[in-house]
Parts: C-alpha cells; structure tokens; sequence
C-alpha cells in the first residue's frame, strides 16, 4: 500500500527507477531455485518490483492510453483475486455472473440500443475486435462453424489506416490475409465515399466484402471515424458494422461530447475499453453486439457437456461461458461495476469532461509557446506535438530541418526516462517527423501538470 499505491501516486515520486535490462537482472535475481527464500527475502522481493516498475498511476504517465490509480477498481480487483472465480458458469460465480449482466446492459443502454443486445467482459481490446470478425463472419456465413474455410469465397473487411495495433492483426488471427484488410483514410479518418468506391471495386473482382471497422479515437491521433456516413453504407450493402470504440467509448457518458461518437447505435458491434479513459483497473473490456438472437453463443458454443449441462437445477441461460472463445474467464466487468456504483453516472461524465478540457487547455498551451507546434487540432484527449529546440528555430520547413527534428524526441524521451520525472510517448506518422503524443486521462492531472510537461521537455531538450 504505502510504495505501489501512496508513493506511486505522489507527485513527489519518480515515475519510474530506470535501469537497463542487464542492471535490472543483477538487481532481481530472477534465477527460480529448488529451495524456496525466507519471508523477509520475499518481502524484499516485492518492494525491488514495486521499485523497479513504472508507476502508470503517477500524475506524470501519459504514455499510454490508460492512466491514474482509481481506487474503487482497485479494492474491486483485490476481491476478485482473492476469491478466484472464473464467469464460465452461474454456479460458480453466482454473484459476477449478475453484475456483468449489469455492466453490459447499462453500456448497451448508453450505445443507444433501445431494444437490448448482448455481448461479454474479455481480455482486451485485440479480443473484442477479433470478435467482431468472427462474428460478422458467421453472420453471413455460418457454415463456416462446421465446413472451416472451404466453405466461404473470398471474404474482404476494410478498416482505416489509423487503426491501431488490435485492427492490424484481428484479420489474421481469423485467417484473413493482409490483401484482404484494405484500408480508407484521409488526415485520420474514413472517407465514406473511398471506402463506397473501395467496395465496389472488391465486388467486381469476385471478392465478398463482409464487414467495415470504424475506429472511435485512434490510437495516435484520437480521431473518430464519420459513423452515420459510413453505417449508411453499411446498410446499402449489407456489411457488418464493428465500431471500435475502445478509447473513445468514454465520450458516450459526457452529454458534451458524445457527438463525436454520432451514428453509433446503428453499429452492428462495439469494443468498449473502462479500463482506458474510464480508469478502471487493467482489464477491463467489453464486446458488445446490437444482435439478440443469440449470435455470440451460435457462434461460439462447444457445449461442453461437463461445464454446460442443460439439466441444471437454475436458469442455464446464465451460464455465458458458451460465447466467450475463452474457457477461464476472469469477472472483470466487477472492476467497473463496483467505481460506477460508488461514483455515479455524473462523475464517470464530469471524468471525461474534465480530461478533455485540460488536454484542450494544453493545446492552446503549445500554440503560445515558443518551440512548440502542434501536429493538428486535437479531437479527443491525444495532444500531438513538436518541440523546437532553440537551435533549429531559425531554419525554414524543408528536408533540414523535419530531418533534424525527427531526433529530437527520442532523445528528450531517453532523459525523461532517465531522470525519472514524467513519460510521454513520441512517434513518427507516414511522412512526419517524431512527434510527441501526449495522453490526457486522470483527473490528478491539472493544468500545473501540463505546465510542467512542457517546461522539462524544453529543460530536457534545449541543448540539443
């Protein structure tokens, strides 16, 4: 308590103690031996991991897109860990079994699906939209549950080029190739009308276009796809609709924001991610689907007859282990129910609000500050930026000075790291130089934390 939860939060803190992997390996003694250590060796063990890890609940960590310490989903994934049930069957997690039902309903509810649906807890954003695929799939192919790969044509999805690391790969954990993931972008966004003449173009090469992925915040630049636009589409010709909404769900609980997600309760399915924006406690994320003829267990059952028998002495439609590609399945939609109830709806939304507006107030930050320029107007709460060093500033933009630039930010990220004082990622996109993208989420950031993320990567980088 007092090193992985007071002093990780403390502003006082570092972020992290960095050492080298080969340092770090003389430090932990990771060798695993036949005779087990002393309680006091253990002990030390323990605070050397604490020690050594990087606190992602510090007010300076914005280098990932889940952040803060949120104490409610703390206390909730200690109780799950110590009572260790696993949601495939009512009988065994009686009390987790309800509250994700709980969960999942209010989150339809706020996707907008007036007439229900359905969906499941599972490990991760990559997860949830590699159901999706699957999904949609045998949707329009269920033949495929039993006659594998030989008894569909070749199937085409389209995604944007900003989608993030879960979009790249779903189509090839389902066994789409690459050349059947085409891609629609334009500044961070779909274009509905590439993505029409994309379509199109597929059909008339005997291909079978099945299912559209639009992103909700992507990951680098937090831009949302235009979701009425693109569902139109969707309908005219009868194309699954996955929004992966894992970092942008959030904006669903702000009655001032929820317009970016506009359209979205005309999507087929939806990855939604608490763990992110919301803070809940990592993992924490949810698949949800529009369908209520049971698709999800169709899809999936194994009908396992020692796990699933239908003669039970309950309601056997609780035993939701027949959807989930898992068998083990942790409660994690708990971690997210027992925050919501001790917070509220309003504070979830006050959450989101206030993380949006402090990322707002840090771009306006960058636009005054010498140095500094911003990479686009932010969306969302992803801040992407250059920093200057004053000796480059006199240069014209040209091949010199973006050439230049570019390694500016790995070495003002190496010295933040070092030193211990904050994380912020940085990265190239197509054809831009390294930029910085900041990740606004917890609400222990203020503006004096912005301040000061722009003050040290100008200490840290104005010699370079």
């Amino acid at each position: 308590m007092e090193d992985a939860v007071k002093k990780a939060t403390d502003v006082r803190e570092k972020v992290c103690e960095w050492r080298s992997p080969e340092q770090l390996k003389e430090l932990l003694d990771l060798e695993l031996r036949d005779g087990g250590e002393s309680e006091s060796k253990i002990l030390q063990r323990c605070r050397d991991a604490i020690r050594y890890s990087v606190k992602t609940t510090h007010p300076h960590f914005f280098n990932q897109l889940y952040a803060g310490m949120e104490p409610y989903s703390l206390v909730a994934s200690f109780i799950v860990e110590a009572l260790k049930p696993s949601l495939y069957t009512y009988e065994v997690a009686p009390v987790f079994t309800l509250m994700e039902d709980a969960v999942l309903r209010k989150m339809i509810e706020m996707i907008g699906w007036e007439e229900g649906g359905d969906g499941i807890f599972n490990a991760g954003g990559s997860m949830s939209n590699m159901y999706a695929v699957n999904l949609a799939r045998y949707h329009h192919f269920p033949d495929i549950k039993e006659a594998g790969l030989s008894a569909v044509p070749r199937l085409v999805m389209f995604t944007s080029q900003e989608v993030g690391l879960t979009g790249k790969f779903k189509g090839s954990f389902v066994l789409l190739s690459q050349s059947e993931l085409l891609c629609v972008f334009f500044r961070g966004k779909m274009i509905p009308s590439a993505l029409e003449l994309l379509i199109k173009t597929a059909k008339s090469e005997g291909a079978v276009p099945f299912m559209v992925n639009a992103t909700a915040g992507t990951t680098v630049l937090g831009a949302f796809d235009p979701i009425q636009e693109i569902a139109d589409i969707c309908e005219k010709y009868n194309l699954w609709l996955h929004v992966d909404a894992c970092w942008g769900g959030a904006a669903l609980m702000s009655n001032k924001h929820q317009h970016l997600l506009k359209g979205i309760h005309r999507a087929n399915s939806v990855a939604w991610n608490p763990h992110k924006m919301l803070m809940a406690c990592l993992q924490c994320s949810a698949f949800l689907v529009r369908d209520k003829t049971n698709l999800l267990q169709r899809c999936h059952s194994s009908s396992a007859s020692y796990l699933f028998q239908q003669d039970k002495f309950y309601d056997v439609s609780y035993d939701t282990g027949d959807k989930s590609v898992q068998c083990s399945r942790k409660p994690d939609a708990f971690k997210f129910w027992l925050m919501w109830k001790a917070l509220g709806t309003g504070e979830l939304e006050e959450r989101v609000d206030r993380a949006l507006a402090t990322a707002r107030y840090l771009a306006e930050e960058i636009k005054r500050r010498e140095g500094f320029r911003l990479v686009m107007e932010p969306e969302y709460a992803n801040v992407c930026f250059w920093y200057s060093p004053p000796s480059l500033r006199n240069l014209p933009d040209g091949p010199e000075l973006w050439k230049k630039l570019h390694t500016v930010a790995p070495v003002v990220k190496e010295r933040m790291m070092k030193k211990g004082s904050m994380m912020v990622g940085y990265q190239p996109h197509r054809d831009k130089a390294n930029f910085f993208r900041m990740i606004v989420i917890s609400p222990q950031a203020s503006r004096l934390d912005m301040d000061f993320v722009l003050d040290e990567i100008h200490n840290l980088g104005k010699d370079l």
